[in-house]
């Protein structure tokens, strides 16, 4: 019994997270109990003695356990950490770990959750989305900017220059508008619902490039002389990162600078002279300050004793001598400026570094600590416009558009689709003010940036595609009338820019996660690192010891939280969310578990198991996800309208979680840890999971149907027109006319379908499509009253007219391809020849 009450005790002393001096009294006392059960038998005492002794060894820090215990299993632990290249380890050391920490620790607090301060504008910042933002909204023809521009017209440049848009982020006192990351998100949101291209444009400035690298290292005279300029639109940035051979590795671009003298302006300066070949740049064909990383090498020791210097960040003036540019990308056929830039031993002075000279070689850390910013907000919300652009119009497509006598929103079906466009939508919104309210706070989230990333594009995708099975050959045809094809043409470009997402997935999300917002790996990554061996000793010891405690404790928990339903787990009461809490709560500390299995199991081979680390990404994503509905959710007060649309985003979070890990434990790398992985993670299968049924999901599809509060709340941000002559204004036109007349409209099908076959002159109206005659037809049949005709006849020609799609004169095509024959011109760029 000595053994037994040992054991108990100390399993649940770890599974309530207690140690130091009440834990040790606690085995100590419970030992003592074990042996009185056992009437003092010489056997309880012996063994009772020799495994209490042990775990008061594993319990108490000194010599002992360190010179015995610690001192080896450091060496074998170093044999098991991954290694990390110098691109790697400065990956650790930028950002911040936030509520991504709480999900790998195990055990989420959710009121930490809470009480972070959510995203927010002020009235300043919905000033200008309701002013500049809307004007600009208003002046944009993608029609025209696409087909017949290839371009934004002038006038949009000047207004977007003129009102501070390429200023958003910079502060006010060096010209900028100052604005938070969550004002920055809404502006880009809602101009993405518009224009992808114009969204691009804005956004590109905003984000990564010389501006954010100049407002957190640039030299003051930097910021004094560039700021202003960039704030204003008098200097147009871009930067460039991506070369031919190196796309997703961007450690190894080959791109350089070599430390040398040269003349600036009339005078001989220190400088770099600077070889570059890059492509996908947005805004290159048009910048006139080029922003670079390359990596400076110092062959001449100018510098010191070091003959590569490392990846440092350089602006580089479009009027210097060598700098070429202008050509142009057509990405999926969307018209910002995107292409090449490409330049062979051009001279800039030191003080073109990013920083000034001090910051040679620090580049790589400065871009990461940038990409985690632009990361989190650009393509997250020009995704979440697109959901909710699709939302509201094939929500109102869908309830005007109908077959056999009815609106095809009823269909079965069709619901099918619009359930996971609302859905979806509501997911990924909540994700982007999550993340957005972390950056107005101060953290730089490294991983819930490409969590975010990736997840809000994927999800961009298959939200789309179900907008266009509603929509159907409506949404083919390409034209002015057709609102959905822009969207679906600028899918691959957020799937794969600013790093693919394929790579995210399998690479970053969980390869980076899994060391940064651990609670103990990083620590045990120095301390494997130092030099001084008694000192890693002494770091490894304090550290290696609770961490085996906390992946002990998750093992625990993840097991007895799957058997019990989680009913063991204390979670909040708002809401009404309790199952919901206590299943997540329950696969933290599986994820938490599977994290450390994988470490320990797999180690440095993690990166060349990249179908594992995806499943752990996407098992990461779906605790992210289901975590800020319910933040949003709580935000807003729990109203009770949204109750369907949080039920099914947080069943279908946790229906791809249980798969997810599902997946990661019948496939692991170490087929002797499946079976004992299953046991713990999944003790009765992976039962009882199964995502929303068909009645929720009625529901989920009738919330972008229904004319409500909450069709509106879900399209939040998209810029909104009844213009008839508009793609998206005409259909929000006749959804209203198709409200107003919903009445007169069911008396008129209901005498369709109890029509008289001998009245053919009736049978005749209503199978054709003129208007004017049935609506005559009604009211001499008693069907509508004469005060309802006009308004009726047109509904009818709008409900006609939304369906209808382009169809363009042959010859004017013909004539078309005539002027453009032999205009687009392949530019032949020398560095592609080297």
């Amino acid at each position: 019994m000595s053994v037994l009450f040992l054991v108990i005790a100390a399993l649940v002393l770890i599974y309530l997270g207690i140690g130091g001096t009440p834990a040790v009294v606690t085995l100590i006392v419970a030992t003592v109990l074990g042996v009185i059960q056992d009437g003092w038998h010489p056997a309880s005492l012996v063994f009772g003695g020799a495994l209490l002794a042990l775990a008061l060894v594993l319990a108490i820090p000194g010599d002992l356990r360190r010179s015995r215990l610690s001192r080896p299993l450091l060496g074998w632990v170093r044999s098991r950490l991954p290694k990390l290249s110098d691109t790697e380890q400065e990956a650790l050391k930028s950002g911040s770990v936030d509520w991504d920490g709480q999900l790998f620790s195990g055990q989420p607090d959710w009121n930490a959750l809470f009480d972070a301060r959510p995203a927010h504008l002020t009235s300043e910042e919905q000033a200008f989305l309701d002013g500049p933002v809307e004007t600009l909204c208003g002046m944009l023809d993608d029609w025209k900017i696409t087909h017949e521009h290839y371009d934004l017209p002038d006038k949009v440049w000047r207004y977007i220059r003129e009102n501070g848009f390429f200023g958003l982020v910079i502060p006010k006192e060096d010209g900028g508008l100052g604005f938070s990351a969550t004002a920055h998100s809404e502006i880009v949101m809602k101009i993405s619902t518009r224009s992808v291209s114009a969204a691009v444009t804005v956004m590109v400035p905003n984000s990564l490039g010389p501006g954010e690298l100049l407002m957190h290292y640039g030299t003051d005279e930097q910021k004094q002389h560039y700021l202003p300029r960039l704030a204003g639109g008098e200097d147009i940035p871009c930067f460039a990162l991506t070369s031919p051979v190196a796309g997703s590795d961007a450690g190894a671009i080959p791109d350089k600078g070599i430390v040398c003298k040269g003349t600036w302006n009339g005078e001989e300066v220190l400088g770099l002279k600077v070889t570059w070949n890059k492509r996908y740049i947005t805004l290159a064909p048009v910048a006139t300050l080029i922003g670079l990383a390359i990596k400076v090498y110092d062959p001449d020791h100018l510098l010191g004793e070091d003959d590569e210097v490392g990846v440092t960040c350089v602006m580089v003036p479009r009027e210097t001598e060598g700098v070429n540019a202008g050509a142009r990308h057509l990405p999926m056929n969307t018209v910002f400026m995107n292409g090449p830039t490409w330049g062979n031993d051009v001279f800039i002075p030191m003080t073109q570094v990013i920083g000034g000279q001090d910051m040679l070689g620090k580049g790589w850390t400065m871009l990461l600590e940038c990409l985690s910013i632009g990361r989190s907000i650009s393509l997250p919300a020009l995704g979440t416009g697109a959901g909710k652009l699709a939302s509201l119009a094939t929500g109102s497509y869908a309830y005007t558009r109908e077959q056999f006598g009815r609106s095809i929103s009823q269909f079965e079906g069709v619901q099918e689709a619009l359930e996971p466009i609302a859905g979806y939508t509501y997911m990924m919104d909540a994700a982007r003010l999550l993340t957005a309210g972390m950056l107005d706070r101060g953290v730089r989230p490294s991983v819930p940036s490409a969590v975010l990333k990736y997840r809000n594009t994927d999800l961009m995708r298959i939200v789309i595609n179900h907008a266009m099975d509603v929509v159907a050959g409506r949404g083919v045809i390409t034209g002015p009338r057709n609102f959905l094809a822009r969207a679906y043409q600028a899918v691959p470009i957020g799937i794969t820019v600013e790093g693919a997402n394929i790579l995210t997935r399998s690479l970053m999300v969980f390869g980076q996660g899994a060391i940064r917002c651990h609670p103990f790996i990083v620590e045990e990554i120095e301390a494997a690192g130092m030099d001084d061996q008694d000192e890693a000793v002494r770091r490894f010891d304090g550290i290696f010891y609770r961490h085996i405690a906390h992946t002990t404790r998750n093992a625990l928990r993840s097991t007895v939280l799957a058997l019990t339903g989680g009913y063991l787990e204390p979670v909040p009461r708002q809401g009404d969310l309790k199952r919901y809490y206590r299943q997540l709560a329950r696969f933290s500390s599986a994820f938490a578990l599977m994290t450390d299995v994988t470490l320990l199991s797999v180690g440095g081979g993690l990166k060349a198991r990249q179908r594992l680390s995806g499943r752990m990404a996407d098992a990461l994503v779906h605790l992210y996800y289901a975590s800020a509905v319910i933040k949003q959710w709580h935000e807003e007060g729990y109203p009770d309208d949204q109750r369907p649309l949080v039920e099914w985003c947080l069943q279908t979070c946790l229906r791809d979680l249980q798969r997810s890990l599902r997946a990661a434990i019948l496939n692991f790398p170490v087929k002797a840890l499946r079976w004992p992985l299953r046991l713990l993670v999944f003790p009765v299968g992976a039962v009882g999971l199964n995502g929303p049924d068909d009645r929720l999901g009625a529901r989920v599809a009738r919330t972008i149907v229904d004319d409500t509060p909450l069709r509106h709340r879900i399209s939040r941000g998209v810029f909104v027109t009844e213009d008839p002559a508009d793609p998206l204004g005409r259909v929000l036109n006749a959804y209203r006319l198709a409200n107003d007349t919903a009445g007169v409209r069911d008396r008129l099908h209901e005498a369709i379908r109890h029509r008289d076959e001998d009245d053919l002159d009736g049978i005749a109206l209503l199978m054709g499509h003129q208007r004017k005659e049935l609506v005559q037809w009604a009211c001499k049949e008693g069907l509508v009253k004469e005060s309802e005709c006009e308004h009726l006849e047109t509904a009818l020609t709008a409900l006609y007219d939304v369906i209808r799609v382009d169809a363009f004169d042959g010859d004017g095509l013909q004539a078309l391809a005539r002027c453009a024959k032999g205009k687009r011109k392949v530019v032949e760029r020398p560095v592609d020849q080297a």
